[in-house]
């Protein structure tokens, strides 16, 4: 992946460490897809550089990378091995937001940065089987009561990506006392913290999401961390479009490899000659191209924007536009590759089946709708247009002052 968008030390320094590593991470990728087998060695070798301090604040021993930085090494890392992306992605966005929005006491910030420094991973615990995603709002079924020096936790958490990786947990969990939503921090060696051998699925299966399950888990006050809080923009979330951002790169280059080397007899020369695989070519990059430069300038915006409202909608269509385009980018890969795509010893099946995983990441494509309306709401007249790829397509829109007649008419002029 080559980029003129690449352009700060850290990003130019861990992409240099990426390329050394590359094809020892890509030798074990797919053997730990057949087996669900967590990809421990990539950890640790990520532990041992330094690259879960990525997030983590200069002053506290971490690297101080922005939400730009992850964005663009987690895509690199993503096109090498999803699974592995995928899952420290999630510690370096908890780390990085909970640093930058100052989400604990200091006294807990200052102590848990010594565990990060020292190799600790973290993720939060928040969905539920009943409940589904924790961004819809259900009530969790895991519950904390109060009792002395402390709160007991019980209840079970589903989709635990890295669960058995982790040192620590944060678990979202309904306090009885205040009756609302409360988080603590669990570390693995609590007694009652088990992990439920049960990640069984068909996208993502070297991330063992297992379930964790919470048996009268005794948690000390400090440790209740966090409370209600105020709703604020995220970029951290980003690093989840970009793994498959990278996975999407990682089908453009085998179908581009592929097509360079193929040589059927029924042709003379490779099948890149044909204009059909070139125009898919093409237009896999313009895909690919659009949605890195959508995501990645969302990014940086980060470090710039002045009012919440511009950067949401950013966020939230940065999901949307790479999920999308990153599926017509495997599809369309498959389609060059043709039957071939489907051999279990060639990786595009997996890039097929790991990418739809991401449709099912936060924020959901009808929850990202539901928050750009919101956003748009607030405007007396509010059609959206969302671009996708190379063309203009009409996603939804709302006339709040303007009747369906003259906004069919409006929408015509602009397609």
């Amino acid at each position: 992946m080559e980029s003129f968008l690449i352009h700060t030390d850290i990003q130019k320094k861990w992409i240099r460490k990426f390329k050394k590593i590359e094809s020892e991470f890509k030798a074990r990728a797919a053997e730990n897809d057949i087996q669900s087998r967590f990809p421990y060695e990539n950890i640790e070798w990520l532990i041992k550089e330094g690259y879960t301090k990525l997030t983590l604040p200069v002053e506290y021993g971490g690297e101080g990378a922005t939400i730009e930085d992850m964005v663009i090494l987690q895509s690199y890392l993503g096109a090498i091995d999803g699974a592995t992306a995928l899952s420290i992605g999630w510690h370096l966005s908890v780390i990085g937001q909970l640093y930058e929005q100052h989400m604990w006491t200091p006294s807990m910030l200052d102590s848990f940065a010594k565990e990060v420094v020292h190799g600790a991973l973290i993720n939060r615990a928040v969905s539920e089987a009943e409940t589904g995603s924790p961004t819809r709002g259900g009530r969790p079924s895991t519950h904390a009561v109060k009792v002395e020096n402390g709160y007991v936790i019980n209840g079970v958490k589903t989709f635990t990506s890295m669960s058995k990786a982790l040192t620590h947990y944060i678990v979202g969990a309904y306090v009885e006392e205040t009756k609302s939503m409360g988080f603590f921090l669990i570390p693995r060696s609590t007694k009652g913290v088990s992990i439920a051998d049960n990640w069984d699925m068909v996208g993502m299966r070297a991330t063992e999401s297992h379930d964790l399950i919470l048996d009268n888990v005794h948690v000390p006050n400090e440790n209740f961390v966090e409370s209600k809080r105020e709703s604020r923009p995220n970029g951290w979330f980003l690093h989840i479009p970009s793994c498959y951002l990278g996975i999407a790169q990682a089908a453009r280059d085998y179908a581009v490899d592929f097509a360079k080397n193929y040589r059927p007899n029924s042709i003379t020369g490779t099948i890149d000659s044909l204009p059909t695989v070139q125009q898919n070519l093409g237009k896999m990059e313009s895909l690919l191209l659009s949605a890195r430069h959508f995501l990645w300038s969302t990014a940086r915006g980060y470090q710039s924007y002045t009012e919440d409202a511009q950067i949401w909608n950013e966020t939230s269509a940065s999901k949307v536009v790479v999920m999308n385009q990153g599926i017509e980018i495997v599809d369309l890969a498959m389609r060059i590759v043709g039957a071939k795509s489907l051999e279990m010893n060639r990786p595009l099946q997996r890039y097929y089946r790991d990418i739809r995983a991401g449709l099912h990441n936060p924020p959901m494509e009808d929850m990202a709708y539901t928050i750009l309306l919101k956003v748009l709401q607030t405007n007396s007249n509010v059609i959206l247009i969302f671009f996708k790829g190379m063309r203009w397509n009409l996603m939804f829109f709302i006339a709040t002052h303007i009747n369906f007649k003259k906004s069919a008419m409006y929408i015509n002029n602009l397609i």
